[in-house]
Order: structure tokens, then sequence, then C-alpha cells
């Protein structure tokens, strides 16, 4: 269906691709891998046109259609969620457009005269809007946006209204319904919460088409993927099965290029040795050029690529009394809707309880009356004998200070740290080099929120409040962060999308639903086995 051929690409100085290859045919699920800046990106605006590659060729299949969800959504204003969703379908919703259009003008009395044309023509659009399913168009979509998290009083409201995740969803939601023959997918759970990745996995395990996507939800890659491509300095290199599967066979290729790379290392060193040694010697001068061709001729193997990860040993926080925070008869709601009626709730120390829910369950809520940012109507919350907290929301990234570099802001932290330590940790959290000078004005969303957890963990806290930690985390970056907290000796609280995080790193569980409140004494993992399911509202575990 799709194939790139022989491709190089440059932006500016750097080469993302030269003379790289990959393909996707029907039915096939392609993970696509590298770190950020390679390129993954690139290879999705070329297969749709937006980009030209600059040597090779992108081809795709005669009559193929793409369908392409990417993370600038672009304007939404002036219709309803459901509209503008169906707004988006491709053909169907042209044809549905058409109709549209030919009800009215058959009920324009100024255009009396064209009725019988008019009349043809909505004749052949109506049977055209049919044939491709258009009728079920509306019923497709609601239950695509339901899939998606929205509520049904939702999907008629102005789009308008919406937050940004929420449109990133209906962009997603127009692309699903387009039913394409090939779906590019960048990032398409960054706004998810489980249920809807729950619910979009098993979409796209139905789905018939060859699918390309990035995540950075191992679990999710795992799921859906038979194929890796990764990208790596300028290469594509293609790996048949999941994410776990590629990890490993890139680990054993690496282990073997470094062997035969130290082979190779040792012999060129011993042929130099005897060259050196020998090279002012008459009675060898043969021998020495031999060897000297010999070394000319040797194809040099390659030192192995390695992706550098930096580790940061955390500190040790400082010991909170048992009991971190209680919550006796608490009362909350927002306007006629109540949310905790009577909720009685004990955190004890290095208790890390994860708190599931559906959408408006209530879960930020109660991460917010445990810090005290929102106060409950009634009802009382403690917090512990010296506690130090540290609470990480979305908001939180909007708190820096747009004029500081990345380094500046960890400075102004904490003036009295060592560069050397600042600049290890503001490489742990993907600022290596140059990125540390980066302004806080120009950082992205995934950036400014590994800024803030490095800000936070550096003089680490003893009860950490964490609502969505890992959005816009990149693997790496992820997987640094999860061992560094299966490590942390002191007690959490968080809600978190991402079931590897959930599986890594609770041992508590509290499930927020329509039956009531229901803590688990054990982990994500114990919980989805004595639940019978992954999140509430799902309806089994897959």
């Amino acid at each position: 269906m799709i194939r790139l051929d022989s491709v190089s690409k440059q932006h500016g100085s750097q080469i993302l691709f030269l003379d790289a290859s990959m393909s996707a045919f029907k039915g096939e699920k392609v993970g696509l891998v590298g770190p950020n800046g390679s390129g993954k990106s690139t290879i999705f605006r070329m297969i749709v046109k937006e980009e030209q590659p600059d040597g090779g060729q992108v081809s795709i299949d005669r009559d193929v259609t793409v369908g392409y969800f990417s993370q600038d959504v672009g304007e939404m204003r002036g219709r309803s969620v459901v509209e503008e969703t169906m707004a988006g379908a491709g053909a169907v919703s042209e044809a549905a457009h058409e109709v549209h259009e030919l009800e009215h003008a058959m009920g324009d009395p100024e255009r009396i005269d064209e009725l019988d044309q008019l009349i043809e023509r909505f004749g052949h659009a109506q049977a055209r809007f049919d044939q491709l399913g258009g009728y079920a168009l509306e019923a497709r979509a609601r239950e695509i946006l339901a899939g998606l998290g929205f509520r049904a009083e939702v999907m008629d409201d102005d789009i308008g209204k919406l937050s940004g995740g929420w449109k990133m969803r209906v962009a997603l939601a127009r692309i699903l319904l387009m039913r394409p023959d090939a779906l590019l997918l960048d990032e398409p759970t960054n706004h998810l919460d489980i249920e809807s990745i729950i619910w979009l996995e098993g979409f796209l395990r139905d789905f018939e088409g060859a699918l390309i996507m990035t995540s950075h939800d191992r679990e999710f890659m795992n799921r859906l993927v038979t194929k890796i491509v990764e990208i790596d300095g300028g290469d594509l290199t293609t790996y048949t099965g999941d994410f776990d599967f590629y990890e490993q066979q890139r680990t054993l290729a690496m282990l073997h290029q470094e062997a035969q790379y130290a082979r190779q290392q040792a012999m060129l060193a011993k042929e130099q040795a005897f060259i050196a040694r020998f090279k002012a010697r008459a009675s060898h001068a043969a021998q020495v050029q031999s060897r000297v061709k010999k070394v000319e001729k040797i194809e040099k193997v390659e030192p192995p690529k390695s992706q550098k990860v930096v580790e940061f040993d955390f500190r040790s926080p400082p010991r909170s009394g048992d009991d971190v925070a209680k919550l006796q008869g608490v009362v909350k709601g927002y306007g006629a809707r109540k949310i905790y009626d009577g909720f009685d709730l004990l955190i004890r120390r290095r208790e890390r309880w994860c708190v599931m829910g559906e959408n408006g369950a209530g879960k930020s809520t109660l991460l917010k009356l445990v810090v005290g940012e929102v106060k409950p109507d009634s009802g009382i919350v403690t917090p512990g004998a010296s506690v130090k907290l540290g609470y990480f929301a979305q908001h939180s990234m909007e708190l820096l200070d747009a004029g500081s570099s990345v380094f500046e802001t960890l400075q102004q932290a904490f003036p009295n740290a060592s560069v050397g330590s600042l600049k290890t940790l503001a490489g742990a959290f993907g600022f290596s080099g140059e990125d540390a000078d980066k302004s806080c004005r120009i950082l992205s969303g995934g950036e400014k929120a590994r800024l803030v957890l490095a800000r936070m963990l550096f003089d680490p806290p003893n009860f950490l409040v964490l609502d969505e930690p890992t959005n816009h985390l990149d693997l790496a970056t992820k997987e640094m962060l999860m061992r560094a907290l299966a490590s942390f000796e002191g007690t959490m609280l968080f809600v978190s999308h991402d079931r590897q995080f959930l599986r890594a790193l609770s041992n508590r569980v509290l499930e927020l639903s329509a039956k009531g409140v229901h803590a688990y004494n054990g982990g994500y993992a114990e919980y989805v086995v004595e639940s019978g399911h992954e999140a509430p509202g799902v309806r089994f575990a897959r």
C-alpha cells in the first residue's frame, strides 16, 4: 500500500534520512520509533505529500485513501462536536454536503426554473450518499465519540467550548470515521484517558487496512503492532514483531556489533603495532607493505549506535509521619452535581495509590482536595505530620517563567546546587547540551512537563501527588522516571492513563465508579485480576 524507496531527506544541516526504505501493506500495523527529532512526523508528512523527499520515492497504491492524525488539529469552531466529526469524514462528508446544498436549492423560490435539474442531481447525490453509508454516518460518529469519552450532551454542544485536548479527540474521531484504507496516527493516545485508550485498541485491532503509528505508550504498541520500523542515524530498519520483541532483537544486534567491532579493533591494533615497530627496518619492508595494504582493504565495522540515556540518582526524601493524609466525611460537588458524599480515605506512609475512574468521576478533584487546591463543601482533609508535598498537575507547566532558560529555571530553584549536578539533572530529563539553554517560552508541552518534574524531584518531597505525569513524555524519559520512582521511599497518590506506569508503581488502587468507591489492597496488576477489567467502564480486560 505505502512504500518509501531509497528516500533521502534533509532539514537544514540535519540529515534525517539517507537512502532509507520501508513499507506498510494491507493488514499490517507498523510502529514507527526513534528519538525526538529523528524524523517520525516527517515520514507522515512525506506520505501525505505535505513534504517531498530530496531523493528517492514515496509511493502509494492507486485509489488508496489515507487518513492522517497529527498533533496540529487547526481551528475548530462554529459547529457541534458531532457535526465537526462528520465534516471530516472524506467522500461521505462531501456527499452529505452536496445533499444538504441541493435540499436548500430545491426549496429556494428563486430557483424554481431549475427544479427538474436539481431533482435529478439530488437523486444522484442521494444515491451516492446512501452507497457510501451516509445514513449511518451520524450513528457511527456518535459511537466513535462515545468510545473516545464524549458524553451525549457534549456531542451536541458547541465544539468551541472544548479544551485543546478534547479538540484533539474530535480530530482523531474524524480520521477514524473516514474509514480510510491506510491510517497514519502520530501519538494518538496523548490526550486520552485509559478507558478511551482501551476502546481505541479494540477499534484499531479490527481495522483491516494499513496502520502506521507513533506512540510513547509501550503497552498500546505491544498490543497492536506487528512490525517496528526504527529511525536511527538516517537509516530505517525493520523488525517483525511487537515493541518488546524489537527491543530484544535490537539489543542482540548491538551486542553482536559490539563484539565484531571489538574483535576488529583488536586485530587492527595488532597490525598497526607491527607496522609501527618494523616500518623503519629494510629487512621487513615487504611484510610492512603487505600489512599496510591488508589494513587498507579491510571493510571497517562501524561502532554500534547507542541512544544516550542519562540516569540521575535522586536523593532520599525526609521521613513523614505514618499517616500522610486523611479525608473524613468529605462532601464535594460542582453545582447540582455531587462528586463525593461522606467520603473517607486514609493514606499511609509508603503507600502508592493510583486512582481509577471514568471521566468526571472525580480523580483530579480528589488530588486537588488532598493538596488543598480546592476545599471540601463539608468534611475534613488533614495532612499528616512532617509531610513535604510535591504536586504535579497539567497547569504546573503554565507557572514556568517564560523568560528563563531550562538551566536557569533549575538554578533559580536550587541556587546552592553545583552546576554539574544540575546539568546531569537536565540531561536525565532530556535537556542535554544546548537544549538546557532553551527558553521556557519555546518549550513544547512535553518539554515543560519534563522540566517541572525535574525541578520537583531534585529535592524530593516525601508525598508525591501526580496528575498524569507521563503525558507527552517520550519512552526513554518515561522509563527513567519509572526507575527513579520505583526506588522512591515516600508516598504517592497519582492518576495516569499509562498502564505500564500503573503496573510498575502502584501498590494500592482506589476505583471511583457509579457504584461508589472501592479500595483494592494490591497494585494495578492485582486490580485487573480481581475486578476483571482494566479500568472502570471497560467491560472486560483484554
